[in-house]
């Protein structure tokens, strides 16, 4: 970066209007007491750039591009050929009131435009994903129980952080035209949260059937539903390693009988608290379960790197104020944990394109001051 002149002046003596019968002179008495300076200044401004452009993000992220501009958007799951989104959005711009999920095309996406709309319209949803030959999705709905969303009630309660677990969730098959053509649960009580493994043969979900929200595994056609955990606290946010062996979520788990007492009147009042939660592993049974972060606060939203081998999620560990969510990275030994974004206070849902070359996440970077959560796509380099 090179200054002109007359910009140079304007730093140096920004409140000074040179008159032109004294320009000359004014010039050489600056130019005379600040010579040393002059030298410097371009080595000094060029440093400073540099450090700014040296951001933690550039390590591993480049290309970074928005893909949606308002609202809160988040959950954006990629197609198995590597090509489309599936996003829920609260956008009120695109006629919805409460989240509903959408689709969205890289190849021919318009940052102006509105996408389709591939969930009913009705009622609540969350967390779609692709289904094998990409010309399907699921997603968890309420829309059985009513077209309104549903009341969320007092989410500050106490000061707390609250999410509301509605037990009127059920997941549903549909097609890129939003038609239902599958219902996939149907037991009472909380069934959301649903992916599905790489090779296409299995999905992982959470459910409180049981009387805790547990993770679950079923066949690709619904069959098959088996609970795979069993310890008190919310496990969820599951997703397969890129070999479908593994799988990888983030659970609160509270210990000590007050953390237990708590956790347990929140869920029957159909909620939870996620301020304490850290990321674990286990084989696509349940077992060889392992703990793999110790950071405190809340460690969620986690996604297997393409290796296999080490882990991105979203944590708020470093901040001061407990709302600084940025990516981190971590291997599955739990050592070499690194800093993936440095941008904005909120960064979270990192998922791989499946041939891992695109990572997509959700941030508030860029949304000119108001609380909007975007959609942004990044090249990966290791």
């Amino acid at each position: 970066m090179i200054l002109s002149f007359s910009q140079l002046m304007t730093k140096i003596t920004p409140s000074c209007t040179l008159k032109r019968d004294t320009f000359a002179t004014k010039y050489f008495k600056i130019m005379k007491r600040f010579k040393c300076l002059l030298i410097l200044l371009p080595f000094c401004l060029n440093l400073s750039l540099a450090q700014d452009v040296d951001t933690i993000e550039n390590k591993h992220l480049t290309n970074i591009k928005q893909l949606t501009f308002g609202g809160d958007n988040a959950e954006a799951y990629f197609s198995f050929d590597n090509n489309k989104l599936a996003f829920q959005s609260n956008n009120k711009a695109w006629g919805v009131e409460c989240d509903q999920i959408f689709l969205l095309d890289l190849n021919n996406w318009k940052s102006d435009s509105k996408p389709p709309l591939i969930s009913t319209g009705k009622g609540r949803t969350t967390c779609s994903y692709f289904m094998p030959g990409n010309k399907t999705i699921l997603y968890a709905s309420t829309h059985l129980e009513g077209d309104k969303c549903p009341e969320t009630g007092d989410l500050r309660r106490g000061g707390k952080y609250l999410w509301p677990i509605f037990n009127t969730y059920d997941i549903f098959v549909a097609d890129l035209n939003g038609k239902v053509v599958k219902q996939l649960t149907n037991a009472p009580g909380y069934d959301a949260e649903a992916t599905v493994s790489p090779d296409g043969k299995k999905i992982v979900f959470t459910s409180d059937r049981t009387g805790d929200l547990e993770l679950w595994t079923m066949d690709i056609d619904g069959s098959n539903q088996k609970q795979i955990t069993f310890g008190l606290g919310y496990d969820g946010g599951a997703f397969f390693s890129p070999d479908s062996k593994q799988l990888v979520f983030r659970s609160s788990r509270p210990k000590t009988p007050e953390e237990i007492q708590e956790y347990k009147q929140l869920l029957s009042e159909g909620l939870v608290a996620p301020t304490n939660m850290e990321i674990y592993t286990c084989n696509v049974d349940g077992s060889n379960l392992k703990q793999i972060t110790h950071l405190g606060k809340a460690n969620w939203a986690p996604f297997f790197h393409p290796s296999g081998k080490k882990i991105l999620f979203s944590s708020n560990h470093e901040s001061k104020s407990g709302f600084n969510f940025q990516l981190y990275m971590i291997n599955t030994d739990g050592t070499g944990l690194v800093q993936i974004t440095d941008q904005s206070v909120f960064n979270a849902f990192p998922m791989f394109s499946p041939d891992g070359k695109k990572l997509i996440f959700s941030s508030n970077r860029n949304n000119g001051g108001t609380h909007d959560t975007n959609l942004f796509i990044a090249d990966w380099k290791d």
